[in-house]
């Protein structure tokens, strides 16, 4: 069976099982095309919850499968490959935030959306790294802790000095392996291309960017900018779908090891047996985790909407 066979099974699976695929934008390229949604994380839950399918199907990583169930708590959510977890979301835990919010009452504890829904039940409200700046600003409190990126956090704190930040060792491996001299060889091989990049990236990467953003913003950006050569400094699917949507110019990887390694433990066959039920994992959260996860996310939803 080809990859277009197979994507025609999928696509006639999905209406028989009454099931949305989800796939995040790191995702491949034959797994983007059968998804009814593509992009970032929260959008995707936000999309799912607008459907009326009963059943969601997630290609991404297990945070993002748990925020769905938590905006979709009435439908069924399945988790594409059982083992595509977060290194990030998983560094900290909800016991290690609470003893830190004990010793630092004062402080409103702002967590990225890419943490468990265990995390969130401790925290007082979410961002994603398009909203982040926007939502911090608008927090009445001038005291922070922000979670768990320390890069995001700290692109954060540049953006809004007006406020007392606090961050503590984490973040994604994979976009903080990146040295600023991996992104200046790339500058010097390619002296015509505009480098985006990821906030989670290191400082030092960062301050040499054109422009920094969400991985959608990433992509939005080179969309529509009159540049015709980019780099990207985001995980390297990326560069491979904006070269499929702006055939007319060229993007290159920062470098080649910006892969996620969990992300690409989904394959197009794995979709398949997630909706034959041969494969994939049901997210089950009781009623008390879902309620308590969801503060967080609403108020991210009041401050950022």
């Amino acid at each position: 069976m080809n990859i277009k066979e197979l994507q025609e099974k999928i696509l006639r699976l999905k209406k028989e099982t009454d099931t949305v695929i989800l796939a995040h934008s790191y995702q491949a390229r034959e797994i983007v095309e059968i998804a009814d949604f593509t992009g970032d994380s929260y959008k995707l839950s936000v999309d799912a919850k607008n459907t009326t399918s009963k059943n969601i199907l997630f290609c991404g990583v297990r945070f993002m499968a748990e925020t769905a169930k938590i905006l979709s708590p009435d439908k069924r959510v399945i988790l594409s490959h059982k083992d595509a977890g977060c290194p990030m979301a998983e560094q900290m835990d909800a016991e290690m935030i609470s003893a830190v919010k004990a010793s630092d009452p004062e402080r409103v504890v702002v967590a990225y959306v890419n943490t468990t829904a265990e995390l969130k039940t401790v925290c007082d409200v979410c961002v994603t790294s398009s909203s982040a700046l926007k939502i911090v600003r608008a927090l009445d409190s001038d005291k922070i802790l922000f979670i768990p990126d320390c890069n995001l956090g700290d692109y954060i704190r540049r953006n809004v000095p007006e406020k007392d930040i606090k961050l503590l060792q984490g973040g994604c491996p994979t976009h903080a392996a990146v040295t600023p001299k991996e992104a200046l060889a790339a500058k010097n091989e390619h002296p015509d291309a505009l480098l985006l990049v990821h906030p989670e990236c290191v400082p030092g990467v960062v301050e040499l960017a054109d422009y920094v953003g969400s991985t959608s913003g990433i992509m939005e950006y080179a969309k529509k900018s009159d540049a015709k050569e980019f780099i990207i400094g985001t995980e390297n699917s990326i560069s491979e779908h904006l070269q499929y949507d702006c055939p007319d110019k060229m993007f290159y990887p920062l470098t080649k090891n910006l892969v996620c390694r969990n992300m690409k433990l989904t394959t197009l066959p794995d979709v398949y047996n997630a909706l034959t039920g041969r494969s994939g994992e049901e997210i089950i959260m009781d009623d008390a985790l879902i309620a308590a996860a969801r503060k967080c996310i609403d108020e991210m939803i009041r401050l950022g909407g």
